[in-house]
């Protein structure tokens, strides 16, 4: 006879600890301090996808899936502490499900902690499902907060319910009076056929009393435990026939409600197509899945609303930037502007991903470029208005053609009144709005034929210069205040100082924001500073030298690793490599000169190959515009300076004037300097003289011999203009070189 737990040669031989531990229904896995894993017994296999040769991921490192959650355990159980919770498991075959695990020190016989035991089984497997359900919905609802985008939830949807919980799914979502399958997914090596189940993208309609068309109109989750036991109609023939063909058993639909309003359906279905213990729902797995239709619900609507507050952030800067940009002689151009990506954690909760950069080219005289690269502080709608209205007020300043200097302190000053004045009953934001905006900016003007580069900064980044595959910055000696934050009392002209950089031949430039190089650290905790960044960026540069624009913009865009964590502008421009068509000569302001003005244009469109009519009606106006010229210059004195002094006279009698100096300066010659320009489409024809006064159109009365030249300028050219000079003034206008 043999006492209690006496046991026989095979049973004993059976009883190794390796063989009870194989046969458990249990994940047991073993790892040492270091999270090296020891020992994993053969369902341990099955369930976390290791296989059997000994290789494969970590046991706790397939809690990193979903949160920073390996470390936490490690730190716990190392302490002598015990771990329980739910995680998710992405396995090799690319299917996720969640866990439900514990883990306990393992303890040398000294008492010392020398690694973690893990035990682990598949969530809602069990009779723990209670306690599965809570831990299961806390990561549900982790893994469904992380997406702010309507696709990429649904796709995590679908990912965390199948194969796990369901064979199939679907989601379908309400568009107008539609309901549109946005989702479907089966167990892994299978799809069905076509013309049977709707695709994603198709309608879908349920016939009246159809369990999926119930759950919508009673906003209430449905269970069918088992098919063979209902009836229901169907939405189609093919579709029963696949129905019966891969043996749909139970199906559960919830409805996506949120505030009253249905969203769409999730729907879940079991199948033969997998091996399990149940091949049916019951009510348990009912009201577990409606409680995760409930936070996929808000999460979808979440989404929906982030993407339509997105859309029209990035509809109002689309069209706040410039949309087509003109084609310039001898510059080529390529922009980019990428939003940042969207902010979860910066203290004000999620945000649009738009903001205040932006850039701009303008037309100027005589084929010269105005461009611009600007960012406003801040980020979202208020930043990308007031991005607006500081654009629109540099695009008019420029148009008077005045210095890079004089254009920044303009806008300097306009940036102050920007924001109204507001008094303490404005509210609590009256602060916010009545202090004025922060703004770095760069404004350059390039004159392609003699490729000068004037410039002023107002605290922006320098543009990088690339030459011959070497990649620096461009030299800046005076970089000024930001436009809004000068000291009161200090003249603009101290504030912006006008540089000029003559451009080599085929050399890139490229101007950007500081989000180009301001990304967020990187996935693996490196931290990149702004110079590693900029390092960076110029080494990929330096690659693409030769390469056309665009492609050194997506160089750029893409150079420095991290997303984005402000909104980047880039413009790039690049000087032609080949010398562009002119001509200038400077002559005596004399009225016969005027033919010999009109000669030699005449001379030059014809080398130049210009149509006979454009070269007439050019020609006229280069009489028109050099008359003015010569009978103004011959009419007006050179202005002298002068001195005003307030207070008594002075005590002396002596004239201010020297005479001998009067006479030099009445006495000197007046000239004047004619330009001529060859462009793709257009002809620029230049007059250049000493006097300040700049021209205006009058109205000439019937028996006026004058007053009509600028009026024929204005009525026949495609533009017209002056600027001031240094030296004077200089009048242009614009031929088109083909008719219209």
């Amino acid at each position: 006879m043999k006492r209690w737990g006496d046991l026989t040669q095979a049973v004993s031989e059976s009883m190794t600890a390796e063989a009870v531990l194989d046969q458990a229904e249990m994940a047991v896995v073993v790892t040492d301090r270091f999270s090296n894993i020891q020992y994993w017994n053969s369902f341990a296999e099955r369930l976390f996808g290791f296989p059997a040769d000994g290789g494969g991921a970590l046991a706790i490192d397939a809690m990193r899936t979903g949160s920073p959650l390996a470390g936490e355990v490690a730190k716990q159980v190392l302490r002598g502490g015990v771990w329980e919770g739910t995680f998710e498991v992405r396995r090799a075959d690319d299917t996720m499900i969640y866990v439900r695990a514990q883990a306990v020190p393992l303890r040398h016989d000294s008492g010392a902690v020398t690694g973690i035991v893990i035990t682990a089984r598949e969530a809602m497997r069990s009779n723990e499902r209670e306690k599965d359900r809570f831990g299961l919905l806390e990561r549900v609802g982790e893994r469904l907060a992380g997406s702010l985008y309507v696709e990429e939830t649904l796709r995590r949807v679908a990912d965390m319910l199948v194969p796990q919980f369901a064979d199939h799914c679907f989601i379908e979502l309400v568009d107008g009076d539609r309901m549109i399958r946005r989702v479907s997914t089966h167990v892994p090596g299978w799809t069905p056929p076509p013309g049977t189940w709707k695709e994603v993208g198709e309608e879908v309609r349920y016939p009246a009393g159809h369990y999926v068309e119930i759950a919508l109109r009673r906003q209430e989750t449905i269970l069918v435990e088992d098919f063979a036991n209902a009836a229901y109609p169907s939405p189609g023939e093919e579709a029963a026939r696949l129905c019966g063909e891969i043996g749909l058993t139970s199906a559960i639909v919830a409805p996506l409600c949120v505030r009253g309003e249905v969203l769409g359906s999730l729907y879940l279905g079991l199948s033969n197509l997998s091996d399990r213990r149940s091949p049916h729902y019951d009510t348990f797995d009912r009201d577990f899945v409606g409680a995760i239709a409930t936070r996929v619900a808000i999460a979808v609507d979440n989404a929906m609303l982030f993407e339509e507050e997105r859309h029209t952030a990035e509809s109002f800067q689309k069209h706040l930037l410039p949309r087509d940009l003109p084609r310039l002689d001898g510059l080529e151009i390529a922009v980019r502007y990428c939003p940042a990506a969207p902010l979860a954690s910066h203290g004000q909760g999620i945000q649009t991903q738009v903001g205040g950069d932006w850039y701009d080219v303008i037309p100027l005289s005589a084929g010269r470029v105005g461009i611009v690269i600007g960012d406003v502080e801040g980020r979202g709608a208020k930043a990308a208005a007031v991005m607006g209205q500081l654009r629109a007020a540099l695009r008019a300043f420029a148009q008077d053609d005045k210095s890079p200097a004089d254009i920044l302190a303009r806008l300097d000053e306009w940036t102050r009144i920007v924001a109204p004045a507001a008094d303490p009953g404005d509210g609590e934001d009256a602060e916010e709005f009545a202090t004025p905006p922060i703004v770095t900016c760069q404004y350059l003007v390039y004159d392609a034929w003699s490729r000068r580069l004037s410039f002023a900064n107002a605290g922006h980044a320098p543009p990088l210069l690339v030459v011959d595959g070497e990649v620096t910055e461009l030299d800046i000696s005076e970089v000024g205040q930001p436009l809004g934050v000068r000291a009161k009392g200090m003249h603009a002209d101290l504030v912006y100082k006008e540089e000029t950089r003559t451009l080599p031949p085929g050399s890139t430039l490229l101007l950007y924001t500081d989000g180009l190089v301001d990304r967020r650290p990187l996935r693996d905790g490196a931290v990149r500073d702004a110079d590693e960044a900029l390092r960076v960026l110029c080494e990929e540069l330096a690659k693409v030298t030769h390469e056309p624009v665009e492609r050194v913009a997506d160089v750029a865009t893409t150079a420095v690793p991290g997303e984005i964590d402000d909104d980047m502008a880039i413009l790039v421009l690049r000087s032609s490599a080949t010398a562009l068509e002119s001509k200038e000569r400077t002559f005596p302001a004399q009225p016969i000169m005027v033919s010999e003005a009109r000669r030699m244009a005449a001379d030059m469109f014809t080398a130049w190959n210009i149509p006979e009519d454009r070269a007439e009606l050019a020609c006229l106006l280069v009489s028109e515009v050099v008359t003015n010229v010569v009978l103004h210059a011959s009419n007006s004195a050179v202005p002298r300076p002068s001195l005003a002094l307030d207070g008594p006279p002075l005590p002396f009698d002596d004239s201010w004037d020297d005479p001998e100096l009067e006479e030099e300066i009445v006495g000197t010659e007046k000239e004047f300097t004619l330009r001529l320009r060859r462009g793709e489409k257009s002809v620029w024809v230049e007059v250049f003289d000493q006097d300040l006064r700049l021209p205006r159109i009058r109205s000439a009365g019937e028996n006026d011999e004058g007053g009509r030249g600028l009026y024929l300028v204005d009525q026949l050219a495609k533009r017209w203009g002056s600027r001031p000079t240094p030296e004077g003034k200089a009048v242009w206008f614009e031929i088109p070189i083909r008719s219209r």
